[in-house]
C-alpha cells in the first residue's frame, strides 16, 4: 500500500502523464471550490437568506456534522482517475454503455440544460467548453467519472467517460480490504467479533475525513476512495456536501477540505499586515464579498495521517485502539480567488484558536 507506483518510479512517458493529470486536477480543483462554495454563496444570497457558515469544531479531525440538507448549496461527487479503470470493476464502479456520456443519453435527463450546444469533443478535457460541462452535468445523481481516455493509444487525452455512476461495493468489503492493508486484521473482518468490524468500520470513514454517521453522498466518496486504491493509477475522488457546506477531495496525497470563511475587517487588516498586503489588495485577491463588517474568504484544511491509519513499518499484526486519532490537521491555508495565478496561499491557523466573535463559526 498503496499500489500505485510513486512518480520517480514511473517510466519517462508515465512521468509525463502524470504530469499532466496533476496540472488538469489543479485546474479541476478551481472549478469545483467556486461551483462548491461561491456559487452557493450566491445562491443563499439570491434567496435572500445567510450563508450558514461552518462551526469550527467541525473541521476538527472525528467532528461529526449533524445539520439539514441546505437546498441552496450545491452538491455532487466527482472521480478523476490518471488512468482508466478496467472494465472487469464495472459491478463495482458501475460504468456501463446506458451511462456513456452521449449525445442521446445526455437528452434523456429532461432536467439538466446544457449552456453549450452538446458535441463529441465537448466531453474531453482539453476542449474549452470541458468546464462548463462538468458544471451542467453535476446535478445528476451518483457520480461522474473522468478518467483517461482508452480509445487513443498515441497520446495522453482524459475525458468524461461516464455520468451517473453508481458505487456498488459494500462497505464491509472496503472496511476488510483497508483493515487488511493496515494490519489490524488478518483475513476476515468479523473474525475478531463484531465491535471489533464495527471499530474498524467507523475508522474506515475516518481515515477519509469523515464521522461514520455520513449520508450517502460522502459514504460513496468513502467507499469510492478505498475502492480506487485496488487500481494501479492515482484517483482523486471531489465530494460536496448539502449538509456541512464543505468540498472535499481525497487523493494521494490524502484528505482536504475547503469551506467559505467568515473574516472580521480586524482579521483581514491583521492577515493583511503579516502578510505585507494592502488591505484593498489582499480584499481583492481573497475575498469572496464584503459585509458589513467581514468578508468571507475560501478556506482550506491539509489533514495528514498518524501513524495508527498507516502500514506498520514492520509489517506485523496489531490490535486497533479507537480512541487513537487517525487523522491531525496538517495544514490550514486562506486560499486566493478562482483567477489569481500568481498568488500563494495565506497560513491561516483558526481551527484550534479562540472565537473571534460572537459564533463558532469560521
Amino acid at each position: 500500500m498503496p499500489t500505485w507506483p510513486y512518480r520517480y518510479q514511473l517510466s519517462r512517458q508515465d512521468r509525463l502523464r502524470r504530469s499532466l493529470y496533476e496540472v488538469l486536477r489543479d485546474q479541476m480543483d478551481m472549478y469545483l471550490v467556486k461551483h462548491a462554495l461561491i456559487d452557493s454563496y450566491w445562491n443563499f444570497c439570491e434567496a435572500g437568506e445567510p450563508y450558514p457558515f461552518v462551526p469550527k469544531r467541525q473541521l476538527k479531525p472525528r467532528a461529526r456534522v449533524v445539520d439539514r440538507e441546505y437546498v441552496h448549496h450545491n452538491h455532487f461527487l466527482v472521480l478523476f482517475c490518471e488512468g482508466t479503470i478496467p472494465g472487469r470493476f464495472k459491478k463495482h464502479v458501475r460504468f456501463f454503455d446506458s451511462n456513456r456520456v452521449t449525445k442521446e443519453g445526455i437528452a434523456e435527463l429532461t432536467r439538466v440544460q446544457l449552456h453549450k450546444k452538446y458535441s463529441k469533443n465537448l466531453r474531453y478535457f482539453e476542449t474549452p467548453g470541458f468546464e462548463g460541462f462538468v458544471l451542467d452535468l453535476l446535478p445528476v445523481d451518483y457520480a461522474l467519472l473522468i478518467q483517461r481516455d482508452s480509445s487513443i493509444k498515441t497520446r495522453t487525452r482524459y475525458a468524461m467517460t461516464h455520468f451517473h455512476v453508481k458505487i456498488d461495493w459494500p462497505i464491509d468489503d472496503a472496511t476488510e480490504e483497508m483493515g487488511q492493508q493496515l494490519r489490524y486484521i488478518p483475513k476476515d473482518l468479523y473474525e475478531m467479533g463484531e465491535k471489533y468490524a464495527q471499530s474498524l468500520n467507523n475508522k474506515l470513514f475516518e481515515h477519509y475525513g469523515f464521522h461514520h454517521s455520513v449520508g450517502g453522498r460522502r459514504t460513496a466518496a468513502v467507499v469510492a476512495a478505498q475502492f480506487l486504491k485496488k487500481m494501479e493509477f492515482i484517483s482523486t475522488v471531489y465530494v460536496a456536501s448539502a449538509e456541512s457546506r464543505t468540498l472535499t477531495r481525497i487523493s494521494e496525497r490524502g484528505v482536504t477540505r475547503f469551506v467559505l470563511v467568515k473574516l472580521p475587517v480586524e482579521e483581514i487588516s491583521r492577515l493583511a499586515n503579516e502578510n505585507r498586503m494592502e488591505f484593498d489588495k489582499l480584499v481583492e485577491r481573497f475575498i469572496v464579498n464584503m459585509e458589513d463588517d467581514y468578508g468571507i474568504g475560501i478556506f482550506q484544511v491539509v489533514y495528514r495521517n498518524t501513524v495508527h491509519s498507516k502500514p506498520p513499518e514492520d509489517g506485523r499484526l496489531r490490535k486497533l485502539k479507537p480512541d487513537y486519532q487517525w487523522l491531525t490537521v496538517s495544514d490550514q491555508l486562506l486560499i486566493p480567488m478562482p483567477g489569481n495565478l500568481e498568488v500563494y496561499p495565506i497560513p491561516y491557523s483558526t481551527i484550534y484558536a479562540p472565537d473571534l466573535g460572537d459564533s463558532e463559526q469560521v
